[in-house]
């Protein structure tokens, strides 16, 4: 679908109605063009204001739900929701900025007939591409260059998806075009289906804390990694939800992008191969209401947690889930990060092309697939909460870096050089209007502010990061 013509409402008005949300909630959103942000020949911008506005406004409908009053008016402003795009860049913990995530032998390489794009911020995943590659642990960034370079672009992307390293070739749009697996995602970016049959559950009334927040009262049970499904379970905290972030202290973390991205949460480790662990989750998904994952596809069924699984203990719980490449076709259970689905899917090439630098490639200047598929989850989550409050049922979301890619590249790209000439957030000389400064359990953290406001009611993390484990796994 051509949505080259779309302003950021409009993509706001099309999700919307394709959630099957009500129509005359639309009245309640503002979106002020303050600023035009992010250079790029695509709208990178428009993605970012019109996916946090969705997440605000359906927290907005489920409070109007929950007190039967009018949907209440949700400002997002486009320069703010641009900072939030780039949040786990540009925080400062006790005054020092935010440490770079990426590991020192990925990024782009070139190979006999192209080029790939090689993800090493966890250590399994660079110990498997020097594997394909035979080399040892201590090789450098230029012997892996080396051995590239003798080496075709999609055999090594497809030695990678076959051992566990993440590794993808660098293409065209009418390379990726040709896939199969392009043709299997889906050109709407949240998936939402009802999985069971219970009646209307609405949400639950707190007693304990003054309910000022839209979502105070969900329980959410979040299992993920990196940044796209936490920026989801960060989004529910934002509005109120008690989100417990549940870690294994068997699997490496990145602990420059949890600091900002546990904002909100409590955090709590287990091991779900140990079965006290398994059963205190078990426990927790029993009386949740959303369980939240971004683990390689199936790699949860095969513990016992899978969707049909889960609801059979609890009735009424929504399952969301957080993928690379979508559901269907032939790469639904490879592992990948915004910045391959980026390189294999065209978009750094045409942005490239665009420039008109001789680039082989050029990035876009945040991580827009793992921010927009974030807050398109929550928007997801929590229209399914409105939809089990309304209609009843138990109910399915998925949300794919790829499918929030389609998106962006529906929208078009600017005319010739314009894009480029908008101004990069990360770049601003003063980020303060858009900051907090709160003490953590780390130190001084000064972060940014949730983008959305919401008429009548407050938005943002009353908790702040602390150690991996630092809570018990019980409810508030």
């Amino acid at each position: 679908m051509d949505r080259s013509s779309f302003t950021p409402f409009d993509s706001v008005a099309y999700i919307w109605k394709g959630l099957g949300l009500p129509d005359k909630a639309l009245k309640s959103v503002y979106l002020p063009l303050d600023a035009e942000c992010y250079p790029s020949s695509f709208k990178v911008g428009h993605i970012a204001q019109s996916s946090i506005a969705l997440s605000a406004l359906a927290a907005a409908l489920l409070w109007s739900v929950r007190y039967q009053s009018p949907v209440a008016n949700v400002t997002v402003p486009a320069e703010h929701a641009a900072i939030e795009f780039i949040s786990e860049r540009v925080y400062l913990l006790n005054s020092k900025s935010a440490p770079s995530s990426w590991g020192t032998i990925g990024g782009l390489h070139k190979t006999a007939d192209g080029y790939v794009r090689m993800h090493d911020s966890f250590p399994n995943h660079r110990e498997n591409a020097l594997k394909i590659l035979g080399l040892g642990n201590e090789a450098s960034k230029g012997d892996v260059a080396s051995k590239m370079l003798g080496r075709r672009s999609e055999d090594t992307e497809s030695e990678a998806f076959k051992s566990g390293a993440v590794i993808t070739a660098l293409r065209s749009f009418d390379q990726w075009d040709a896939l199969p697996q392009a043709k299997a995602i889906t050109d709407f970016p949240i998936l939402l289906k009802r999985i069971g049959g219970e009646s209307p559950l609405p949400p639950r009334t707190p007693k304990s804390m003054t309910d000022n927040k839209c979502l105070r009262g969900i329980r959410v049970v979040e299992m993920s990694r990196v940044i796209a499904a936490p920026v989801a379970g960060k989004t529910l905290a934002a509005h109120g939800a008690d989100v417990i972030w549940i870690t294994s202290p068997t699997l490496p973390d990145l602990p420059g992008l949890d600091i900002d991205l546990s904002r909100g949460k409590r955090t709590v480790q287990l091991d779900i191969k140990k079965p006290d662990d398994k059963a205190k989750l078990q426990e927790l998904l029993r009386t949740a209401d959303v369980f939240l994952q971004s683990y390689r596809p199936g790699s949860l069924d095969a513990q016992g947690l899978s969707a049909e699984k889960l609801i059979e203990a609890n009735p009424n719980l929504i399952v969301a889930s957080l993928s690379a490449y979508g559901p269907e076709g032939p790469w639904s259970q490879y592992r990948g990060f915004d910045s391959l689905v980026q390189a294999c899917s065209g978009i750094n090439v045409a942005d490239a092309e665009r420039f008109g630098a001789n680039e082989a490639a050029r990035v876009l200047p945040c991580q827009a697939f793992d921010h927009g598929a974030g807050y398109l989850l929550a928007t997801g989550i929590i229209a399914a909460l409105y939809k089990r409050a309304t209609e009843g049922g138990a109910y399915e979301v998925k949300v794919s870096l790829a499918g929030v890619m389609k998106y962006l590249r529906s929208l078009g790209q600017y005319t010739g050089q314009t894009g480029f000439e908008r101004k990069d957030p990360k770049d601003l000389n003063d980020h303060s209007k858009y900051m907090e400064t709160r003490e953590s359990g780390f130190g001084e953290l000064c972060s940014v502010r949730h983008a959305a406001h919401i008429a009548e009611v407050e938005v943002g993390w009353e908790s702040m990061p602390k150690p991996l484990g630092s809570d018990a796994p019980v409810w508030l």
